[in-house]
């Protein structure tokens, strides 16, 4: 299980990359966290979601 801005995934396994398009997120106004490290974007295609990571997505909203 994974659990994603406090809701729980049940899969294992999956790359990050995959999880972000499937829900939508625009990779270029985001910022991803996993177990409290900041993945940096270069990273979101190589980096795996694990059983047991806690996953933290913000979206950057513009605005004046």
């Amino acid at each position: 299980m994974v659990q994603i801005n406090g809701e729980e995934y049940q899969f294992d396994n999956k790359k990050l990359v995959s999880f972000l398009e499937e829900h939508n997120y625009d990779k270029a106004r985001i910022a991803v966290e996993i177990n409290e490290e900041i993945v940096p974007k270069a990273n979101y295609d190589e980096t795996v979601l694990m059983s047991g990571d806690v996953v933290e997505i913000v979206s950057f909203v513009g605005g004046g």
